[in-house]
């Protein structure tokens, strides 16, 4: 069956029956007419369109170079450029720079401490247990004495430079945990395992983070390294217990060696000690004995020389003193008769003959 054209007056559609017509379209030139008219009612009553319609770009002018202040926090630096590239740097406080799209300004923190992990990554608050996954990829390490050591430790760092920082290098941390590896390394492969992980730590330390400093600078980071610590520098699990042995063997052998140098320390002074009394004592009998001999031998010259002048009487002196000598230790006593009789009287010491009694029978 022939469907009639909207037009006819039926109202019926295509398929007959008589359904309700719809909406009328929108009439666009209306719609522009009306914007048209409220927007002539923003501009100034009694001046022309053209001058309100300046008016509104010099405002809109205005908010937008307003928009270049900015303030810089304490401990950030700020950083201008235009169109997109590096003019100069800022302090903070209240600056001011073009606003954008023409400039552009970046504030990173230059006195917050970051912080780099090599060798294990933080399980996190959220995660199930506690303590880090240990990466061996980056954790194991060659010793100079081609020993294998297993090294987990920490960088710590800040900007220094914050242009450099953004614009001299793509990624600045991934390019410090590279850096940062390579320089422990290198230094790992110049010490031995002992020093590794017992004595030399801080001189490790020390070294790694001097040369990551002048990797660094070499490349312009911009980046300052505050300090590296060493979280843990022990042989692989796989021989950590025989290595335990070891430095208990170690130990020992220490303790036993410095027992024995306190012995030493305590028996050797003593040794010195009476060895220098002996020399000081024979020192003094030498001097003794050389006196004594060479008194009696100026005596026995000065006899000599007497006796060449007065033999008789040099005899007979002699002779008597060699006499008392002799007759002063013995017990008899020897009386000269005289001429008028004995010249003693007897004489019975019972006192004495008591004393010897009583001294015997005890």
């Amino acid at each position: 069956m022939p469907w009639k054209k909207p037009g006819g007056g039926d109202g019926q559609g295509p398929w007959g029956g008589g359904g309700p017509s719809g909406p009328a379209p929108p009439d666009i030139e209306e719609m522009l007419r009306r914007g048209q008219d409220r927007f002539k009612k923003f501009l100034p009553s009694g001046g022309s369109g053209m001058r309100g319609l300046i008016l509104i770009v010099l405002a809109v002018a205005a908010l937008w170079a307003g928009s270049g202040f900015y303030r810089v926090q304490p401990g950030e630096q700020g950083v201008e450029l235009l169109f997109g590239r590096f003019i100069k740097l800022t302090t903070p406080g209240l600056n001011y720079w073009f606003p954008r799209p023409i400039g552009e300004v970046l504030k990173p923190n230059v006195e917050r401490t970051n912080t780099i992990t090599i060798g294990f990554r933080g399980l996190g608050e959220g995660s199930r247990g506690a303590g880090n996954r240990d990466v061996p990829q980056e954790s194991l390490m060659l010793t100079g004495d081609q020993n294998i050591i297993d090294i987990n430790f920490v960088v710590q760092w800040r900007i220094k430079n914050a242009a450099n920082f953004l614009f001299n290098i793509r990624d600045p941390e991934t390019t410090m945990k590279i850096s940062a590896e390579s320089a422990m390394r290198e230094i790992i492969g110049q010490t031995t395992l002992d020093d590794a992980t017992t004595g030399k730590r801080q001189q490790v330390q020390q070294q790694t983070r001097e040369l990551l400093q002048q990797i660094l600078d070499d490349y312009g980071a911009g980046v300052v390294i505050a300090e590296i610590q060493l979280q843990k520098a022990d042989p692989p699990a796989q021989v950590i217990d025989a290595f335990h042995d070891v430095q208990r063997a170690r130990q020992d052998q220490e303790r036993s060696v410095n027992e024995a140098q306190a012995y030493k320390n305590d028996i050797v002074p003593k040794a010195k000690g009476k060895a220098q009394t002996m020399i000081q004592a024979a020192t003094a009998y030498k001097v003794k004995v050389t006196k004594e001999a060479e008194g009696e031998a100026k005596r026995f010259l000065s006899v000599y020389e007497t006796y060449k002048n007065a033999k008789d009487v040099t005899i007979r002196r002699l002779f008597l003193e060699r006499m008392q000598e002799v007759l002063k230790k013995s017990e008899k006593v020897i009386i000269d008769k005289g001429q008028g009789g004995t010249g003693v009287i007897p004489y019975l010491a019972l006192p004495e003959l008591r004393k010897r009694q009583e001294g015997a029978s005890q």
